[in-house]
């Protein structure tokens, strides 16, 4: 007689349909990566021209007493929502896998769909906390390169 597992008795559906969206994921995520931004952007000269003059009418409002503005809702363009899209799409697939091995499936493709579509999450945000710390750097060398208009303003 044979042993039959619970394994044997499903088919692995789900495992390799959380792979295989996991892996569209991951396709998707390097390719919104590489190939954006997709909605017109502003040049890195006019963005920080414009943090640093933003910088310094607050610390004039700031030291004059006056309210500072009331914040805006930021928009949301192609980029967003294809970052969005990415993400939710990783998640799925996260779910499908899991949902397979629940479900007593073969292991080693729900597990794969599980790691790929983390995977995928991960290096989206791990991009995103890169630029933002880069982002931070070059700020503070604006701020620094601005210190000496700053202190002669305020007699620092």
């Amino acid at each position: 007689m044979t042993d039959v597992t619970a394994s044997d008795n499903h088919s692995p559906v789900l495992g390799w349909l959380g792979f295989v969206v996991a892996s569209i994921t991951l396709l998707a995520a390097l390719f919104v990566f590489w190939a954006g931004p997709f909605a017109p952007q502003q040049t890195a000269g006019v963005s920080l021209g414009e943090l640093a003059a933003e910088i310094g009418k607050s610390t004039l409002r700031s030291a004059a007493g006056i309210d500072q503005p009331d914040p805006v809702v930021p928009t949301r363009d192609l980029d967003d929502y294809l970052q969005i899209g990415v993400a939710m799409l990783g998640g799925i697939a996260i779910i499908l896998a899991a949902v397979g091995l629940l479900r007593h499936e073969r292991r080693r493709p729900a597990i794969a769909g599980i790691v790929v579509g983390t995977g995928a999450i991960l290096f989206q945000f791990f991009a995103m906390a890169f630029f933002a710390l880069l982002g931070v750097l070059v700020i503070m060398a604006l701020l620094n390169s601005f210190s000496d208009v700053f202190s002669g303003l305020f007699g620092g």
